[in-house]
């Protein structure tokens, strides 16, 4: 195309072209400074080519000024001969080619990526919808177990098939929550509530929800914890998962009445947790793999062991997010283990003794009988935690949705309640705030028992109306701090 004047050429540029042919006299053009302009504006992979005729190639102002103010140009002399300018022109479009090409490229790049993120997206969405799916009828069967273990029975087959039933039941928890933090830790969507605390807490708040696998195995257990707080700031939660999944990865690869030995003290400004165990030892050569996700060392071949591959690489991930650090040892195959975690040391509270005493995972156990309203669309989960709230005494009265609970808690005025989210009708959002918007109701204790549990899902109940947030399926212990608090 040939454009009459340099203001045509700018249009035509807008819109796109393979190269552009100019005379060393357009230079002088005030309008040069709009093409000037719109070369300025390409995109990062456009670079349009410019085939400059000029008088002087050597070092005429014209020449020196067109390659200060243009990034791609061939300069061709004028007169110049056919043969010449076509050759520069195909250059150039060869060019202009190789970009078009990058372009595509890059756009197919950002379709993969986009496509990846809504892959990506969808996964954790699917994961989430997995999770509280999977909650549901676990939290039925926990509480159900939970209730059976406080009832007690003679019959000691069914108490063996009880304690089979809570131990598995505790193993799919632990699946379940460590496919979601895989999700949140690759994210970056881990968030810490982080406080000074006594570290010790954490390995008493570990073993207390390991106990029962470490029953089953007949482990001995060795503790061997400073005698005064080792203060370090954290995330209580999270810190007694670090430990618990240490602890498990020896439970799992320690034979039937092995030893585990914990170990924390303060060295060189750091709180030092060694957890070692004289199980089946790895191999050298796997020594720097056992952090990686999903990894699974083979350590025996008779010894199959369950579990996603993912917990030891949550410890270091957990870890690394608090500044620490974590290595293993093993002098190999049949040798045992052993697992060091370093985390920085606080400095120490005025008074050690209250912060201790504050910081300690044992809660007083609740002796009063309280009213409590349980609300739930799934009546297995709220008939079984019903049972485990009247075992302690408490009065306790179920609605099965959102419209049940606002006649209940008026009839009842109850001064807990524990309610589900995910329901149909009145969800349990709502349900919060109309039970916040009513005065009579100002003092009760609302707390979403709900299978959606990530931090934002705690941040939407908070702002519901929500008191306190528990993930199903919940605990007799975590029923008990929350009603320690009334």
């Amino acid at each position: 195309m040939i454009c009459a004047d340099l203001s045509k050429l700018s249009q035509e540029l807008r819109i796109g072209a393979g190269a552009v042919i100019l005379t060393d006299t357009a230079l002088f053009d005030p309008a040069i400074a709009q093409v000037q302009a719109v070369l300025k504006q390409q995109p990062a992979w456009s670079d349009i080519p410019t085939v400059l005729l000029t008088r002087d190639r050597e070092g005429s102002p014209q020449s020196s000024h067109a390659l200060a103010a243009l990034s791609n140009v061939t300069l061709l002399d004028r007169p110049a001969s056919t043969r010449s300018l076509v050759s520069g022109v195909k250059a150039a479009l060869r060019s202009r080619l190789r970009q078009y090409e990058i372009r595509d490229q890059l756009i197919r790049q950002k379709k993969a990526e986009e496509f990846l993120r809504n892959a990506d997206s969808r996964k954790d969405e699917f994961l989430a919808t997995l999770a509280h799916e999977l909650r549901n009828p676990l939290a039925a069967i926990f509480s159900g177990v939970q209730v059976l273990n406080r009832s007690g029975t003679a019959d000691a087959r069914a108490e063996r098939v009880v304690g089979m039933i809570d131990r598995q039941s505790r193993v799919l928890v632990k699946l379940i929550d460590e496919l979601l933090d895989v999700s949140r830790i690759t994210t970056g969507k881990v968030s810490l509530e982080r406080e000074r605390h006594d570290f010790r807490s954490d390995i008493e708040t570990a073993l207390e929800t390991g106990e029962t696998l470490l029953e089953a195995a007949q482990h001995q257990v060795q503790l061997d914890l400073s005698a005064g707080p080792v203060w370090v700031v954290g995330d209580r939660s999270r810190l007694a998962q670090v430990v618990g999944n240490l602890v498990n990865n020896a439970v799992k690869y320690t034979p039937d009445g092995g030893r585990i030995s914990i170990i924390l003290n303060e060295e060189g400004g750091q709180a030092v947790l060694r957890v070692a165990d004289n199980g089946v030892g790895i191999p050298a050569e796997m020594q720097s793999q056992v952090f990686e996700m999903f990894t699974q060392v083979s350590r025996t071949l008779n010894r199959a062991q369950g579990g996603l591959g993912i917990g030891l690489g949550l410890v270091r991930s957990l870890v690394q997010l608090h500044h620490g650090t974590v290595e293993v040892e093993s002098p190999g195959v049949g040798l045992g283990s052993t697992f060091t975690v370093r985390l920085p040391l606080a400095s120490r509270p005025l008074n050690d003794d209250l912060q201790a005493s504050s910081s300690s995972a044992h809660q007083r156990i609740v002796r009063e009988q309280l009213r409590i309203l349980v609300v739930d669309d799934n009546r297995d989960v709220a008939q079984t935690l019903t049972d485990l709230l009247r075992s302690e005494g408490h009065q306790v009265r179920t609605a099965y949705s959102g419209s049940e609970a606002l006649v209940a808690a008026a009839e009842g005025k109850p001064k807990v309640i524990f309610c589900d989210v995910g329901m149909p009708g009145i969800d349990g959002h709502q349900l919060a705030a109309l039970i916040r918007a009513d005065v009579q109701h100002a003092s009760v204790l609302l707390v979403a028992v709900t299978g959606w549990g990530t931090d934002e899902d705690k941040r939407r109940a908070r702002r519901a109306g929500f008191d306190m947030h528990l993930t199903k399926p919940v605990t007799f212990d975590d029923v008990t701090k929350i009603l320690s608090k009334i």
